[in-house]
């Protein structure tokens, strides 16, 4: 216990060998008397946060089978492993919300506050550790559900545990369930021991604690730093450590030198050298895969709005594009819907990338650094599960906006279009999933987003002339799945329509007043000539089709390497 920054949580991170980056750390972690290295801490201990991480959609025992299908030991089976989720279940009283959905709070409802914090310990517990570590396991809850929580906590330690919490002002109920007291101030140590053994120190140095008054607050209080009365409140907390450091509990809980063993005696894990994963690769993609998939299925985000939005996109620039015709200003009417198409699939699968991927990276990164699963396999899996997504919907929006703009009728150019937009729209996601990785939250990833998309609309070729780029900027074309799309989408419409009407005359594509056409050239009656006149190549449509791949690839590993650096930097 101690006031807000007395150092509870740091202490925790410490004794956890957890994002210790930022800290210069000195003395030893010992169990059993012994020198404990990082692997071993991590072997024989569980850490539960104070924030409640947790895929919403997922159901309580769905939630616990996929912890226990990656962090239990191999030599579980199967059977073995359900059987411990529905004992957990069972010993934290999670039976009755067992099959009830997670939830996200204010968003989709889901269980109790009370029924989450016990979720969080039973998926620590099914590896059986023998300490828990709980950073503030109260936080959010009243004073029913707090006081239900450090039940569950104390029955834990009957069964043979070690726990270990941090707690902010408990109730007197709460207070009592604890057999220990470790009591930080400013980074010191004020006391440690009984609760009664602290009731006594304090009066000893005159602060008697009144007999109606909940000992957690009054401690709370003589160790507080009031604003505005700092210097004498930090020499009342530096008298109480000093004070406690010369006392008799002090001595009392120094171990005793006859019993520690020489130097270079440590209390190692050796089936733990390094952070080592209990499940195969194998394993870790499939559970990872069918969370995923579940996690799309249910989340209202990913299919009824998505679903909608695309429907309805499609419908209202199908009216606005309606029945275009084949002569000089279905021209350019024709090549901006094609344009459309791209850009649609682009900031459709950019933008929704970033909010489903930003959202779950929290949840990745904890269970990355609880050893749940490799990097290259949560990304591979997430990758697979969000696949059809990027191709339904993309054939959905096509089907729809094709036929009511009336591009060209052939099957060949139908699922040709299909083709490039299904490779834009994974393009664009292997991008935003970039931006996400590269990011520290979803807010700076959707303000950085559009930005970086402006050049690569730009070098699109459809609103600037890449001939007219200077030398230093071309290569941002290659970059640009705008670029090769406009390319193929052009070619692929035009390259077997054989006569345009020339009622409508334009030239390099715009529109000119008739009265100053005076040379039939300008008329663009083939579609060969469309292409021409965009500076393209017939026989490039293939070569579009495979650097489009080649892109979707690239982002999609650049992606994965930027998650895979912040991984490595949290871990």
């Amino acid at each position: 216990m101690g006031a807000s920054g007395a150092g509870k949580t740091t202490l925790l991170n410490v004794l956890t060998a957890r994002n210790l980056s930022l800290l210069q750390v000195e003395g030893t972690v010992k169990l059993n008397d012994r020198e404990a290295d990082v692997e071993a801490i991590k072997a024989f201990s569980a850490y539960v946060q104070q924030d409640d991480l947790f895929l919403g959609t997922l159901t309580v025992r769905e939630h616990l089978v996929f912890q226990a299908m990656l962090r239990m030991d191999k030599h579980y089976s199967k059977q073995e492993r359900l059987f411990r989720v529905e004992n957990v279940m069972k010993e934290l009283g999670l039976t009755k919300c067992a099959d009830n959905i997670i939830g996200y709070p204010g968003r989709i409802k889901g269980i109790s506050g009370g029924e989450r914090k016990r979720l969080a310990f039973a998926s620590e517990i099914l590896t059986n550790p023998s300490i828990l570590f709980c950073d503030e396991p109260t936080s959010g809850l009243d004073a029913y559900m707090a006081e239900s929580v450090v039940q569950v906590l104390h029955d834990l330690a009957n069964s043979g545990r070690t726990i270990m919490c941090t707690i902010h002002q408990p109730s007197s109920e709460v207070f009592a369930l604890f057999t220990q007291l470790l009591l930080l101030a400013d980074g010191r140590v004020a006391f440690f021991g009984d609760v009664k053994s602290a009731l006594n120190f304090f009066s000893d140095l005159g602060f008697r604690c009144p007999s109606n008054f909940n000992p957690a607050d009054y401690f709370i209080q003589k160790l507080a730093v009031v604003p505005g009365n700092e210097i004498e409140c930090k020499k009342k907390i530096n008298s109480i450590c000093n004070h406690y450091e010369s006392s008799r509990y002090f001595q009392e809980n120094m171990p005793n030198e006859d019993l520690v063993p020489r130097a270079g005696s440590t209390f190692s894990s050796p089936a733990r050298k390094r952070l080592i994963y209990k499940a195969s690769w194998c394993t870790q993609f499939y559970n990872v895969w069918k969370r995923a998939s579940i996690n799309i299925k249910r989340e209202p985000i990913i299919t009824v709005v998505r679903t909608i939005q695309t429907i309805g996109v499609a419908l209202l620039l199908g009216l606005i594009f309606l029945h275009q015709t084949l002569d000089q200003r279905g021209i350019t009417n024709i090549n901006g819907a094609l344009f459309l198409i791209l850009m649609t699939m682009t900031f459709q699968n950019t933008f929704s990338a970033i909010n489903t991927f930003c959202m779950e990276l929290p949840i990745f990164l904890r269970e990355h650094q609880n050893a749940i699963y490799r990097v290259s396999a949560y990304f591979w899996a997430k990758t697979l599960a969000e696949l059809p997504v990027f191709i339904i919907l993309p054939i959905v929006f096509v089907s729809i906006f094709y036929w009511m703009v009336g591009l060209n009728p052939t099957a060949t150019a139908f699922f040709g279009t299909v083709l490039i937009a299904i490779l834009v729209a994974n393009c664009a996601g292997s991008f935003g999933y970039l931006v996400s990785c590269i990011s520290s939250s979803s807010t700076i990833a959707l303000s950085i987003a559009p930005p970086l998309l402006g050049p690569l609309v730009i070098f699109g070729g459809f609103f600037l002339n890449n001939d007219s780029v200077p030398v230093y900027f071309i290569w941002f074309k290659y970059l640009s799945w705008f670029h090769f799309g406009n390319e193929a989408m052009i070619v692929n419409q035009w390259i077997n329509v054989r006569n345009i009407s020339c009622n409508h005359e334009f030239t390099g594509g715009f529109m000119t007043n008739s009265s100053f056409v005076t040379d039939e050239n300008t008329c663009l009656r083939t579609g060969k000539m469309v292409i021409r006149n965009f500076d393209y190549q017939k026989d490039h449509f293939l070569r579009d089709i495979l650097l489009l791949a080649a892109l979707l690839v690239g982002y999609r590993v650049a992606a994965f390497l930027a998650l895979w650096a912040k991984a490595k930097k949290k871990t």
